[in-house]
């Protein structure tokens, strides 16, 4: 299971989700944009520039939760100590 960010172009909205298939949760992301119903489309959040890895369904809800009630300097400082720079992540090149 994984625990997800997204944010927009211009960096100013966030959306953490949780799935059992990153890749295809995204793709289903990026399909979505500009559909206005959609917190996502909304906002054009379809930029992955963090995720965590989880064993259980369980420890990745609890997370996507803790993550949820942070405050924004803190989901920022997470994001930056994984990716500093903010660049979308390419899973097909993502090493890790």
């Amino acid at each position: 299971m994984y625990v997800y960010i997204l944010t927009n172009t211009g960096r100013t909205v966030l959306y953490i989700g949780i799935t059992n298939d990153l890749r295809r949760r995204l793709y289903e992301h990026s399909s979505g944009r500009g559909d206005a119903r959609k917190f996502t489309g909304r906002y054009q959040t379809d930029l992955l520039v963090y995720f965590e890895l989880f064993t259980t369904p369980s420890q990745a809800v609890a997370r996507e939760k803790e993550l949820k009630g942070w405050s924004r300097a803190k989901k920022d400082a997470l994001i930056n100590a994984f990716n500093l720079t903010w660049q979308p992540i390419d899973l097909a090149t993502w090493e890790g």
